[in-house]
């Protein structure tokens, strides 16, 4: 008995270290492969783009429909209405998280078809916003086509994502830190402003990155909203073609030229790598400048 024992022991053990090779071997696999297509994706982009970009190409302004030139009113338009919906989407997303949270949290029924509802709008089709912005803002507000109208739009459709972000930011942090507040004597705004948001910062800027990244590969919704001219823009009020619109036109209507459509790309990518690269270094210098603080403190 003993030895058989034994043998069903070391048979157990072998079929759970084969489980667990199959289980690793196809989590590298699956990783490989979307690291693969990654490399391939960015690959091509840079291959077929990165020739075209020189300083003329970031300053200089669009001609022969996008042939030639460069792109210089396209980032600024693209700047502006980035700046602008996250000024709008932001302060609503945080209020609205924190009131889901903090202040209407013991009412679940609320609580729950509200996030259904957030749910449902995340889900919707960015070209079904455009429709949307183009019928509120454009025509019914007398905004026309500008980046206001586009802003306005992109806020509308990043208001889902960031709220349900940053809610589940804000509820990942541990009760035991409001608790430690309260016993200090912190009242809810207190504890809210001076613990609960700072414990959750790498969250909310993640929810911010992610929501960046959006708005700016958008290109369905801004077409009805923010419109085609490239053009330097003067006001809030003027039309203007985003990085991921000139790509798109340079792209399907614009005979030759796909090489700019592929630089504009190459662009736009490192953009996202500069925000994301450059969000990740500020929450490391603010963590160590807080660490430091404290530990002065003590």
């Amino acid at each position: 008995m003993p030895v058989d024992n034994t043998v069903a022991t070391t048979r157990k053990s072998q079929q759970h270290h084969r489980r667990e090779f199959v289980v690793t071997a196809g989590v590298w696999l699956a990783a490989g492969l979307v690291a693969a297509v990654l490399v391939w994706i960015l690959g091509d982009i840079a291959v077929r783009g990165i020739s075209q970009i020189d300083l003329g190409f970031l300053t200089h302004d669009v001609e022969d429909a996008g042939r030639s030139g460069g792109i210089g009113p396209i980032l600024v338009s693209t700047g502006l209405l980035l700046v602008v919906t996250l000024s709008i989407a932001i302060p609503l997303s945080l209020a609205t998280a924190i009131e889901l949270t903090e202040g209407v949290s013991h009412d679940r029924f609320l609580v729950h078809n509200v996030r259904r509802c957030l749910d449902v709008l995340a889900g919707v089709p960015s070209i079904v916003f455009g429709l949307f912005g183009n019928a509120l803002f454009v025509v019914t507000l007398g905004m026309g086509y500008s980046i206001l109208s586009g802003s306005l739009t992109l806020a509308c459709m990043i208001l889902p994502l960031l709220i349900r972000t940053f809610e589940q930011a804000i509820v990942a942090v541990p009760a035991e830190y409001r608790y430690a507040a309260a016993a200090l004597g912190l009242g809810r705004t207190a504890t809210l402003v001076r613990v609960t948001l700072p414990s959750a910062a790498p969250a909310l800027m993640a929810g911010i990155v992610l929501s960046t990244g959006r708005a700016l590969a958008e290109t369905a919704a801004l077409i009805f909203t923010a419109g085609y001219v490239a053009r330097m823009p003067e006001s809030l009020l003027d039309s203007g073609r985003t990085m991921s619109v000139h790509i798109f036109d340079m792209a399907m209507n614009v005979p030759g030229g796909s090489s700019r459509a592929y630089a504009t790309a190459c662009v736009l990518v490192v953009l996202l790598l500069v925000i994301n690269v450059s969000v990740g270094w500020l929450l490391r210098m603010a963590g160590l400048s807080s660490r430091s603080r404290y530990g002065a403190g003590r």
